[in-house]
């Protein structure tokens, strides 16, 4: 009898079924298969392993069919599914379920219910010339018997023949039912369905690349990171900002194409990418496949099955989830922004970062991984600069334009000498006004949504928050919003603890400033570019094109003006607030600030002519912006490094956070309290906590978290064995089973 392995997309993860003899010769690993699970429900699922071994227990349920005649998972992708569960301690269900097209994951309570979920290719009834009348003189033949005795189907095969190849979709012809039988009982063409595919496959006959000219620093970082990639498996690409990057990575996804081989082009998100986008189709045309979360289910499902038939040459450009694709012929993964968080899954498991996980696939596959960034995360710059990893540097912007002028506004003197006009230093406005002048544009950076962060009683200090996270709700246009459960109530002008009426706005957000600019510059045309304002791909590229098409002077954002943009016409840049950057509770936060400021920075005087940068802020000595102003990373670098080590955060050790949820705030303390002494044993005084999270309270279930440091070198499994242990134990205390313990590997 012949068994199986197959992993379901549940938390249990794999399950065993028997395999009847009508299947046994075509199931195999990777294979999509459909079976029974629990009394009623069908799912289907990947068969993982095939073997002969009787599993331990009396009954075991069957496969109940083949879903697709090829296997749809590779030993490659299995592999990868492995690595991921046991790094990020997770079930390889969850894996499932977050590497597959929801479309190849069907279920059901009936047959029915199941083959309705299904995945089903698309498929079109085609005409074809016969080749029977495939030669010039047979073909000449059978027209000339057409034109005498049947016009009507002479006229049919003419324009059958006429199209591409003597093939056409049954659809684009007039010729009618009656015709088309004619024809096809004479012999003179086959009438037969086949799968739609679309161009986003390349085939061999796909023009080359129309590749950008490099200048002579960009070749040489070409040379380099070619001679680095034969030494090293990964290299880090590291420039200044507008020094070119981009067209030197084309280069190098060109010379991997040119050999038949696929690329993998990840972007932190590729909905906000989309002038970064054009500029890939522009250089690569058909050969680029799109894959992120707004495609359709249906074409997402699509992309899947056809990249697992490819034959290579394909450039697939996608966000985090493009890690989990099947890419036969992989040779090269560049990796754009790789210090970005957006690269971290958060929420459901697996929490993956998709930057790691794609370094494991591209060992997997003998391929080489390209990291490129202006502002490389302190752990892929200490793999870099100690050998680990290629480091190839690009030290000048392109062009030979000169990086922008960077003035330090203080914010506090700017307020005891009546400089500061609502949220804009003088020295802000001034340039603003100047900018304007010369027909030039403008981008604002404050990296908060909405009007302000809160709003507070001047009388009774009473602050409105979320009545299921806890946290205070933000204010926007005619209501208050929480930002993590969407939650809103009407904004009234009566407190609702004392009714007081002197109600008022602490903070500001990019809404604000909107505001505040159209006060200050009634002429100049404004926009705003948050998650408020450009809540679909649509009303991005919109705002995105008025912009780039000079239709707005003034672009006021949060961190998405960050992200891929090249605007010719922009010459300053401001900073509103790098104090709310630096300050924030998070080992991270000085390093991402000095990322978010240095890349906002880098919007500025892109092309001929010099931009300027006016960074405000309440702490003009501090160190980290002195170092954003001067565009010193290397510093900053040594800085940062130096502090991590004293206090043994990465990349000196790992980091795994364990977040304990309860809806009963007492319960969950006593669950706390255990779950440390579970721990404590094994790891002592590396286990930080428990403590409560920025935020204690999320939909209406209170937080408290362990921060656990691992030591670099010490087996990750052992660390999983006893955290999974411990969880074991915690749950099986009836008072306690309700608890919610997520763990996160590597927490952002």
């Amino acid at each position: 009898m012949t068994y199986a392995e197959i992993i379901l997309p549940i938390a249990g993860g794999v399950y065993t079924y028997s395999v009847g003899e009508d299947l046994a010769d075509d199931v195999e690993v990777g294979s999509a298969v459909s079976v029974q699970f629990g009394a009623r429900k069908i799912v289907g699922g990947i068969v993982r392993r095939v073997h002969g071994e009787k599993p331990p227990f009396a009954k075991i349920k069957p496969v109940l069919s083949l879903l697709f005649a090829e296997p749809v998972v590779s030993a490659e992708q299995i592999e990868m599914w492995e690595w991921m569960a046991e790094y990020y301690m997770c079930s390889l269900g969850e894996v499932m379920r977050a590497a597959l097209p929801a479309m190849l994951k069907p279920s059901g309570f009936t047959a029915e219910e199941f083959a309705a979920d299904e995945f089903r290719a698309r498929r079109v009834r085609m005409v074809e010339l016969s080749s029977s009348v495939s030669g010039e003189v047979a073909f000449n033949e059978a027209c000339e018997r057409l034109r005498r005795r049947a016009p009507k189907q002479y006229d049919a095969l003419v324009d059958i023949a006429g199209r591409d190849g003597g093939r056409v979709p049954r659809a684009e012809l007039r010729a009618d039912a009656a015709i088309l039988a004619a024809l096809q009982k004479k012999g003179l063409i086959s009438v037969y369905e086949r799968e739609i595919t679309d161009d986003t496959l390349p085939d061999s006959n796909k023009k080359p690349p129309s590749l950008p000219q490099l200048s002579p620093t960009q070749q040489i970082a070409l040379d380099g990171l070619r001679a680095s990639l034969r030494d090293h498996k990964v290299a880090l690409l590291f420039g200044v900002p507008s020094s070119g990057k981009s067209e030197v990575c084309f280069h190098a996804i060109a010379g991997t194409l040119a050999k038949g081989r696929d690329v993998l082009l990840l972007l932190p998100e590729i909905s906000l990418t989309t002038q970064f986008v054009g500029r890939v189709r522009k250089v690569f045309g058909d050969r680029v496949v799109l894959y992120h979360s707004g495609l359709s289910d249906r074409r997402r499902a699509e992309t899947y099955i056809r990249l697992s038939r490819s034959k290579g040459g394909s450039l697939i450009v996608g966000a985090r989830s493009s890690v989990f694709l099947p890419i036969p012929r992989l040779g090269l993964v560049v990796v754009d922004e790789e210090q970005d968080s957006g690269y971290k899954q958060q929420d459901p498991a697996p929490r993956y970062n998709a930057r790691d996980s794609a370094i494991v696939l591209a060992g997997l596959h003998g391929a080489r991984v390209i990291l490129a960034s202006a502002t490389p995360s302190l752990e892929t710059w200490t793999n870099a600069t100690g050998g680990k990893y290629g480091l190839v540097e690009l030290t000048e912007r392109w062009g030979g334009t000169l990086p922008p002028n960077v003035i330090i506004s203080d914010t506090i003197r700017a307020v005891k000498r009546g400089e500061r006009r609502s949220h804009f230093n003088k020295e802000l406005l001034d340039r603003i006004k100047d900018t304007l002048r010369c027909g030039r544009q403008v981008i604002l950076f404050q990296n908060r949504r909405g009007i302000a962060p809160f709003i507070e009683c001047t009388d009774c200090g009473h602050v409105p928050k979320c009545g299921h996270c806890g946290i205070p709700m933000s204010v926007h246009r005619g209501e208050l919003q929480c930002h993590y459960c969407g939650a809103a109530t009407p904004l009234t002008s009566l407190c609702p603890s004392c009714g007081g009426m002197n109600l008022t706005t602490r903070g500001f957000g990019t809404e604000k400033v909107e505001e505040e600019l159209a006060r200050i510059f009634p002429d100049a045309r404004i926009a705003r570019l948050d998650r408020d304002s450009a809540g679909s791909e649509r009303a991005y590229n919109r705002i995105i094109g008025d912009f780039e098409h000079g239709a707005t002077d003034i672009l006021v954002g949060t961190q998405m003006v960050t992200k891929g943009l090249d605007f010719a016409g922009v010459s300053l840049v401001g900073i509103l607030n790098a104090d709310n950057l630096v300050n924030h509770p998070d080992f991270r936060a000085s390093e991402r600030a000095w990322s978010l400021m240095a890349q906002v920075a880098g919007r500025a005087g892109r092309r001929t002519q010099r931009g300027e940068v006016v960074i405000q802020t309440s702490s003009p000595e501090s160190h980290l912006i002195a170092r954003a102003a001067a565009g010193d990373y290397r510093a900053m670098a040594d800085e940062l490094l130096a502090e991590r080590a004293m206090y043994g955060y990465p990349p000196y050790s790992r980091l795994v956070s364990v977040m304990l949820r309860h809806a009963d705030g007492d319960i969950l303390k006593t669950a706390a309290t255990r779950f440390g002494a579970l721990l404590r044993p094994a790891f002592g005084e590396r286990l930080l906590g428990p403590q409560p999270p920025v935020v204690e309270k999320i939909k209406g279930e209170y937080a408290l978290l362990f921060l656990l440091k691992v030591p670099r070198g010490k087996a990750m499994s052992a660390v999983r064995k006893t955290l999974q242990t411990a969880t074991a134990t915690l749950l099986a205390d009836p008072a306690l089973r309700k608890t919610s313990v997520t763990v996160n590997v590597d927490p952002q």
